[in-house]
């Protein structure tokens, strides 16, 4: 891939730490960087990767490093605005890994400079699904999923003929470190319990929507706009080895699925040199070390943060966009210990119940109803 210019939205994350490692290892440039407010962590990446430009969402965080890195010739931006300059400017790839409804307004950015985009930012399709998606059709940009369940499914079409051909796609689901708990044990949860995931090591957000099962409920209104299916099409399995990855039903009834120990380095590195394959350095799977494979249906009555993403991607128009951003603000308060873990499915069924019932929306009604449900779930709290 030499020669290859890359940009990475959010690499000081879990996702962007691991794509730079790819990055170097598959001989990729980097064009820019991104991050919300690390400092220390982005410096060290310019240090080594040397990048034309670098951004910080923070405004405080960007004087920082631009006084750090003053001895380099990386030109350091700030804000959203900064944020989308990186994402805008024509390369080969922009890898989005921002965390959170912030993905958006850079993913738009990206494929309107027509740049291939491997999306890590679920939020992106939950919310703006349609517009997203219209927007890289216009401008024939590929979204190349780097989730590891929608790179299984993606990796498991591949030579099917036709889309017809699929009967269902299957999500499944680590069930985090509550599985097997009942709703009266998860009332008093801490919040080091929840962040205890059994099989990834992700980001705090991440690995608390793991625990509640939402971040399975926006995997799949995710998977409804990158695979272009139904949402009655796709079923939610739970498999505690996170082993297989996520599988594909065809209509002869026979299933292919995608398997592979748990390291994002696999998805990112396909969704980087899609259709090639090339040696990686994560660990092969024998399945021999695993012995036996567990599966079982979600508990989708203690976990109903599943129930509220099928509802919302059923219904349409703004629910989805809704349903995330208020789930985005429930779960930053028990973050902050100012709600109980069971809390976070209650305030977020309760402020999406008030988003306007619309079908026609652009950028700017998603981001009102994103400061509408953040307002409200706030102010149920005070």
């Amino acid at each position: 891939m030499d020669n290859q210019m890359l940009t990475i939205l959010g690499s000081t994350g879990s996702i962007g730490q691991q794509a730079l490692e790819v990055a170097k290892l598959r001989g990729f440039g980097i064009f820019a960087l991104t991050a919300h407010s690390n400092v220390d962590i982005i410096e060290k990446q310019i240090r080594e990767f040397k990048p034309r430009k670098a951004a910080m969402y923070s405004e405080e965080a960007a004087k920082e490093l631009k006084l750090r890195v003053a001895d380099t010739d990386t030109k350091v931006l700030c804000g959203m605005d900064g944020i989308c300059e990186c994402s805008g400017e024509k390369v080969d790839f922009v890898l989005n890994s921002i965390v959170g409804m912030a993905g958006l307004l850079p993913t738009i950015s990206a494929i309107k400079s027509a740049n291939k985009l491997a999306l890590a930012n679920k939020e992106t399709l939950v919310a703006g699904g349609h517009i997203v998606t219209e927007l890289a059709k216009a401008n024939n940009v590929p979204i190349l999923p780097v989730d590891s369940e929608h790179s299984a499914i993606f990796q498991s079409l591949q030579g099917m003929s036709d889309k017809k051909e699929i009967k269902r796609l299957i999500l499944t689901a680590s069930g985090g470190p509550f599985f097997g708990k009942t709703k009266e044990e998860l009332e008093s949860v801490t919040l080091e319990q929840a962040l205890n995931h059994p099989n990834w090591s992700m980001g705090a957000k991440i690995t608390v929507d793991s625990a509640t099962m939402m971040n399975k409920g926006l995997e799949l209104i995710e998977a409804v706009w990158l695979f272009d299916v139904s949402p009655k099409d796709i079923d939610i399995l739970v498999h505690r080895q996170s082993v297989i990855h996520s599988l594909v039903e065809f209509v002869d009834n026979s299933v292919i699925a995608q398997l592979g120990v748990p390291d994002m380095r696999i998805p990112i590195q396909y969704a980087l040199t899609y259709p090639e394959r090339y040696p990686s350095p994560v660990k092969q799977l024998r399945l021999e070390e695993y012995a036996t494979l567990t599966f079982s249906q979600p508990d989708y009555d203690t976990f109903s943060c599943i129930n509220l993403c099928k509802e919302a991607i059923l219904s349409g128009g703004l629910f989805p966009a809704a349903v995330n951003s208020a789930n985005e603000a429930a779960n930053l308060l028990f973050r902050q210990g100012k709600i109980r873990f069971m809390d976070i499915p209650e305030l977020v069924r309760k402020a999406a119940s008030e988003v306007p019932n619309v079908t026609d929306f652009t950028t700017d009604d998603i981001f009102e109803t994103d400061k509408l449900m953040r307002s409200l779930v706030n102010g149920y709290v005070i």
